[in-house]
Parts: structure tokens; sequence; C-alpha cells
């Protein structure tokens, strides 16, 4: 038929004046056109695509870590343990993520530095949202976001809502474990230290597997998150400490010092310590 070969090529569409394309649907006009470089140094759009990319897969992350603490609060195992291993390889791609930021040198990125301002990643609503979500809760931690009313409550109800350990602690007491009241009650920042109930209930998931095996999946799942977080926030500290060496952050904190520091807090700490008990 005449103009065939204009309107498509081996079984695909050529002609989009009137129907939706690939970029239409991805919005790749308005994603595209975001890396606004504020110096001359093209080494700035590396530094900025990293950045955003990043970001991206932090929102995708939040949907699942919502959704999955969503099914655990409802008892609804399965569902939760897909959302949770998708959460641990979008965190893959966030340590490999880092290699590519890792080829800036100290030269390139010395040259860029004066442009960001107090900017710094450390301001980021969706990391803080994740932090506290995974249960590393700090009230002072919603002021950077203050001047951004729709990220400040994002963040305080994640500050304010119970984790999703706080909800695989409440699974535990459902399921008839005997959890100490307190720490059911208590979602707030505290939370973070080890209970000896939470611990004893665990111990016995993992020594009669088979008897509680979706709770034994369920805490298999959680440390497979936090080992998949630290290896993220430790590729972060080797590739600042690579490029910038020990020079403050942009936005004030130690740098490499403060990172170095983070490295040592643990999100689920009765599923690492009782395998000593083991």
């Amino acid at each position: 038929m005449p103009g065939t070969e204009t309107e498509r090529w081996h079984g695909a569409a050529l002609d989009f004046s009137a129907r939706m394309s690939y970029g239409d649907y991805l919005a790749l006009d308005r994603i595209l056109d975001a890396q606004h470089l504020r110096s001359s140094d093209p080494n700035e759009l590396l530094f900025i695509v990293q950045h955003q990319t990043s970001e991206l897969w932090m929102k995708l992350m939040l949907a699942e870590l919502h959704g999955a603490r969503r099914s655990v609060a409802e008892d609804q195992l399965p569902p939760a343990f897909k959302m949770l291993t998708r959460v641990s390889r979008i965190m893959d791609q966030l340590v490999q993520a880092w290699s590519v930021l890792a080829t800036m040198t100290p030269a390139e990125y010395s040259a860029i530095r004066p442009h960001l301002g107090m900017s710094s990643g450390f301001q980021s609503w969706q990391y803080r949202e994740i932090e506290f979500v995974l249960g590393n809760k700090n009230p002072a931690l919603l002021q950077p976001h203050a001047h951004r009313a729709e990220a400040l409550r994002s963040v305080t109800l994640a500050l304010e809502a119970p984790s999703i350990y706080d909800e695989a602690i409440r699974l535990l007491a459902r399921r008839g474990f005997a959890i100490d009241p307190e720490r059911l009650a208590n979602t707030a920042p505290s939370a973070a230290r080890p209970d000896a109930s939470v611990e004893a209930a665990w111990l016995q998931v993992y020594r009669d597997p088979e008897r509680h095996w979706a709770l034994y999946e369920l805490a298999e799942k959680l440390v497979d998150i936090e080992d998949a977080f630290r290896q993220w926030r430790f590729r972060h500290v080797t590739t600042v400490e690579r490029v910038i060496g020990f020079k403050r952050g942009t936005g004030g904190t130690e740098g490499v010092s403060y990172l170095r520091r983070m490295l040592d807090v643990v999100l689920f700490p009765e599923l690492w310590h009782l395998r000593t008990s083991l």
C-alpha cells in the first residue's frame, strides 16, 4: 500500500503524530530537561544525573516499602516478600551507581563544588523517609525539610508511623509470641535498641523454621534489606573519601567522619544478635 514504508519499519509503527509514543509515556522531555548545570564544567552532568537517578530509585523503593509495611500489618506476607525482595534489588542498583560517580577525580569535583552551595545528599527527604520507614528515626532530622511543606509532611508521617520492623514485631505478637507490651507500644527512635523479648521470639522462629516458615522468611527478607543498605552506605562513604578526602560536606557535616559513624547504625538489632545464640 502507498505510504506503508513511511508508517512502519519491520512491523514497528513510525508515525506518532496522533498516538502516544515512548517519550510521551515517560515524559522524557521533562526528565531530560531537568539537568541544569550551574558551572561550565561538563563533569557536573555526571554529578547531577547520578543524584537524580538515585532519587528516582528511592521513589520506587519508598512505594515498595510502604506497600510491604501495609501487607505485614494485614498479615499478607507473600506480597510483602515480593516487595521486600524488590527493595533489596533497588539497593543493589544504588550501590553500583556509586561506581560511576567514583570516576570523578578530586580535581573534577573541586571545579564544580563552589556551584553546589550548601546542597547535599544529607538533605534528601526521600532518603530520610526511607530511614524512618526502616526504623532509624531522629526528630531533629525533620528540620532540613521545614521549608518544603509536602516533603516535611511525608517525613513527619514516616517518623510518627510504625516502622516496617515495628509491624514485624507486632506480627510476632499476633502469632502468639510473648513480646514486651512496652516494646509493642513504642515506635519512637529508642525502639531501635535491642529488646530481649523480641530476640527471644525471633530465636524461637529460627530454631524451628519449618513450624514458623513465613516468619522465618520475613526475618531473612529484613536481613537482606539491611545487608544491602549497609553496602549502599559503605559504597557511599568510600566514594566520598575517594573524591573529597576528609573535607567537610557541602551541607556542613563532617563528611567522611560523619558517614563512617552512620555505618554503625543497626536497623534490626535482634535479627543480627540472635545469630550468636543459635
